[in-house]
Order: C-alpha cells, then sequence, then structure tokens
C-alpha cells in the first residue's frame, strides 16, 4: 500500500501562484510514476500532470501547460506541483496519485486516466478568485 497526503492547497486571487505537496509513504517512492488530477464541483476528475519515477519525464494537460510544473524529490518522497498564473477555472479539489512504473521497467510509461492509476490520496482545495 502507498499512503499519499496532499497539502498546500488554499485561496489565491487570479494570477497568483500556489505549490502542492504530495507526501507518499508505505512503499519505496521511487518505484512509483505520480501524477496529479483535479475535480471541479459537478465535474470529472480530469489530469492535470504525471511525472515518471526518476523526474525524468513529464507532461501537463493542455489547460495549464505553461502555468504549472510538476517535480519529485524521491529522498524526500514528495512530489510538487507549481502553481503559476491561476485562473478562476483552476478552482478544484486537487488530487496527487501513483501507479507502479520503477527503473525496474524497460521504458518510460505516462499515464492520463484515472483508471491506471493505483492510488490516490485525500484531496486539498484551490479556490482562485477572479
Amino acid at each position: 500500500q502507498v499512503q499519499l497526503v496532499e497539502s498546500g492547497g488554499g485561496l489565491v486571487q487570479a494570477g497568483g501562484s500556489l505549490r502542492l505537496s504530495c507526501a507518499a509513504s508505505g512503499r519505496t517512492f521511487s518505484d512509483y510514476a505520480m501524477g496529479w488530477f483535479r475535480q471541479a464541483p459537478g465535474k470529472e476528475r480530469e489530469f492535470v500532470a504525471v511525472i515518471s519515477w526518476s523526474g525524468g519525464s513529464t507532461d501537463y494537460a493542455d489547460s495549464v501547460k505553461g502555468r504549472f510544473t510538476i517535480s519529485r524529490d524521491n529522498t524526500k518522497n514528495t512530489v510538487y506541483l507549481q502553481m503559476s498564473s491561476l485562473k478562476p477555472e483552476d478552482t478544484a479539489v486537487y488530487y496527487c496519485a501513483a501507479y507502479p512504473a520503477g527503473p525496474s521497467l524497460p521504458v518510460t510509461v505516462l499515464y492520463y486516466y484515472t483508471s491506471e492509476y493505483d492510488y490516490w490520496g485525500q484531496g486539498t482545495q484551490v479556490t482562485v478568485s477572479s
């Protein structure tokens, strides 16, 4: 089992920045690729960003490219989401998630769908005011 705990959410004005953190425990962190998703009221949970076990590969939803940056520190068992130039439409509960894809795999695999992730955090609220 992998336990994930998000933090760093809050209320911010449009144009502002926030950094979300997700602390992992329970298994070897570097055996997992990590993703961030978000869910706005009345909407389905959607992909935001993904990072490979080493941090060498990342990808983003088009809606956040150039504004959000995903990173990880395997020595701290933590993945981050730096969010800048925030917009009211970024308002959502943000979730981190994990799937097994460590250094034993011959290729880097990035996943974009909720069904492909095995472990989820409880979420942290981000509210962007206009």
